[in-house]
């Protein structure tokens, strides 16, 4: 890591990491199960994260036909790749993807593994630069060319006034606003669908009620008391049913 520019304002840090093209066998035997839905392939995997030797399992798709599908299928689990610049920790950060490196990854299983592990490490990773870097932070980037390799780079300041603290604390505070309102939303949703489900198994419930369909049967050896016995069932019945039962005489 090389550090530039340091003096008693601001400070600009710059960090490259290669991208090997070959990767372990052992690595790809971690895919426990794989489902196709047309071209697209899902590969159940052991995902790294950004605390050593910790690993998640995670759902990863390839076999897509153009980059724009696969850049979509992204942006679902990463919102923050290639949309320009957003907030992590109330930071204005931007984090771009090479078209050129998502071509290479969208049909290539250990490639589209690597991108998705550093994706789904940046925000812990900004957040140990948040709280780990001087001053205040005022910039955060994130690249992957179209080989692989991975840039980060940082700007901060030691903002003598606080007035970035504060503006990144607005920023951060309305991220989490923004979170629980997506959760709030998914709840309404789930409820929504619960509620829709509900309403169908009632509907279907009131069909048959109104169609009042029904067998009864009986066994034993006294034919009076085996029809009062049906009779009787079939005043009870509320809703569709088949059932049978023994009468001793």
């Amino acid at each position: 890591m090389a550090i530039t520019g340091i003096n008693n304002s601001s400070y600009t840090s710059y960090y490259a990491s290669n991208y090997k093209n070959t990767v372990k066998k052992t690595d790809s035997e971690k895919d426990s199960t794989n489902t196709k839905d047309g071209n697209v392939t899902t590969s159940t995997v052991e995902l790294k994260t950004s605390r050593p030797g910790v690993t998640k399992t995670e759902q990863i798709k390839t076999g897509y036909s153009n980059v724009n599908d696969y850049s979509k299928y992204l942006q679902g689990k990463y919102h923050y790749m290639n949309t320009g610049t957003t907030s992590m920790q109330g930071v204005p950060t931007t984090v771009s993807v090479s078209s050129a490196f998502l071509q290479k990854c969208m049909n290539d299983p250990e490639k589209a593994k690597y991108l998705e592990e550093n994706l789904a490490a940046i925000p812990d990773c900004a957040k140990s630069a948040v709280n780990g870097c001087l001053g205040t932070l005022t910039n955060l980037s994130y690249m992957i060319d179209a080989n692989g390799n991975i840039s980060v780079a940082i700007s901060g300041t030691n903002d003598p006034d606080g007035k970035i603290a504060k503006e990144n604390a607005e920023r951060k505070a309305k991220e989490i606003r923004e979170k629980e309102e997506k959760i709030k939303e998914k709840r309404a949703a789930k409820k929504a669908e619960e509620e829709k489900a509900a309403k169908k198994r009632a509907e279907k419930s009131a069909e048959g009620k109104e169609t009042g369909d029904y067998t009864l049967s009986v066994t034993g050896n006294d034919v009076k008391s085996m029809t009062q016995s049906l009779v009787a069932e079939s005043v009870s019945i509320s809703a569709p049913d088949r059932s049978s039962f023994d009468i001793k005489a």
